[in-house]
């Protein structure tokens, strides 16, 4: 019998969907089920948008450009030059979701058996994403009780090897929410310069900022053109995650020449992806102060019932739409499973991503949870009464 490749064997599952066969089961016995474990946003995607799509009347549904339609690209630039972030058309190749966007950008700038450094808990995907391209995942820690913010300089430099070549953040964060300040990109900066590494920045939630808060991009850090990499995407912007459009942007000319060659390779991003990316740009301001209104009530929401619980913390996360919660449990994989096997309250229970996913170090997250609070206030609201009943009975509780 044939065996499959380790790389297959190495590829983690993910801690966001693992779970999805037992919330199914659950269906079926009738119960509600509260979507909390993946940022699937329940907003509207942008009528433009969506016009873009049924209103397309083209007779061939034709290949685009393998950087993507450059009319998107040009547009794009204007949305960027909004947030003081200045490129060129030439400057972004446009991938299927950030997902393909940072397989481009691992695989141009590191080879296998190379290290890329990301402060954990981390977006889980990023594992996978380095399992693929072969790189190995030196992580550091940040701690619930700072709120995750970067950890010191000391424990970058402790990391740093001579097969590092990158450092990976995510701003705001996810699973997190941490919203990185200008000061703390300003110690990567130095990080970056003095080891000559590459510095990929997701900033897919650059809009999602809270408590007058303002984003800081990387691409504002002086001296970086030849060393940053963006990671963009409209899936949560527009909350049009199925559209699968991302762009990785950089002024380094040899990466995006070299990127180039991988977006050939897959021919193009999505066409109709693209059709409604493009049309998405012209969506009015008012569309994102409502947004933001909403997720910050639902974010107070969330974290004001968890930390009513007893023995459980919840930092108040200032960007993105997750916060990682501290829960007074043994082990959060077989919480989160015991939620949906064996847990109903009212004939409802709620769905969480263990954050043990969210961790490259074995053994950290076992008393944490991801939570996204991408359900309106009332569900959210029901959510956490549900999750207050089930920390009452669950067996495993530790405090």
């Amino acid at each position: 019998m044939p065996t499959i490749s380790q790389k297959g064997k190495m590829m983690p599952a993910s801690p966001i969907r693992k779970l999805v066969p037992y919330a199914e089961e659950a269906k079926k016995r009738g119960v509600k089920v509260y979507h909390l474990n993946i940022g699937q946003p329940d907003i509207e995607t942008p009528e433009v948008a969506l016009n873009a799509i049924r209103n397309f009347d083209e007779k061939v549904v034709e290949y685009s450009h393998s950087a993507g339609i450059q009319s998107y690209r040009e547009k794009l630039v204007h949305y960027y030059t909004k947030h003081n972030i200045h490129i060129t058309a030439d400057e972004i190749i446009i991938g299927a979701g950030a997902s393909e966007a940072i397989l481009f950008a691992m695989n141009s700038c590191m080879d296998p058996g190379d290290e890329v450094i990301i402060p954990e808990p981390f977006y889980a995907n990023y594992n996978g994403f380095a399992v693929n391209s072969g790189v190995n995942v030196v992580p550091i820690p940040s701690t619930i009780e700072t709120g995750f913010a970067l950890p010191p300089i000391a424990e970058f430099e402790k990391a740093i090897s001579p097969k590092t070549k990158a450092i990976i953040i995510c701003n705001p964060n996810n699973p997190t929410g941490y919203l990185y300040s200008k000061e703390e990109l300003e110690v990567l900066r130095e990080i970056v310069l003095k080891y000559d590494l590459f510095l990929f920045a997701d900033e897919v939630y650059r809009e999602f900022c809270y408590d007058g808060k303002e984003h800081f991009s990387v691409m504002h850090l002086e001296g970086l053109d030849q060393n940053v990499v963006l990671i963009d995407s409209v899936s949560k912007r527009y909350s049009a995650c199925g559209v699968r459009i991302g762009a990785m942007i950089s002024k380094n000319k040899e990466l995006m020449a070299t990127a180039m060659k991988f977006a050939q390779a897959r021919l193009s991003p999505p066409s109709f992806g693209q059709v409604a990316a493009e049309a998405a740009l012209e969506t009015p301001d008012s569309y994102f102060v409502n947004v933001l209104n909403e997720y910050l009530a639902r974010r107070n929401v969330v974290v004001d019932a968890i930390n009513k619980i007893e023995g459980a913390f919840c930092p108040n996360p200032e960007g993105a739409f997750y916060v990682v919660a501290k829960l007074p449990i043994d082990d959060s994989d077989r919480f989160c499973q015991w939620l949906l096997e064996d847990f109903e309250y009212q004939n409802r229970t709620v769905m969480l991503a263990p954050a043990t996913g969210f961790y490259a170090t074995k053994g950290k997250g076992l008393n944490e949870v991801r939570i996204s609070y991408v359900l309106n206030v009332e569900d959210l609201t029901n959510s956490m009464i549900c999750l207050n009943q089930a920390l009452k009975v669950y067996p495993g509780r530790t405090a």
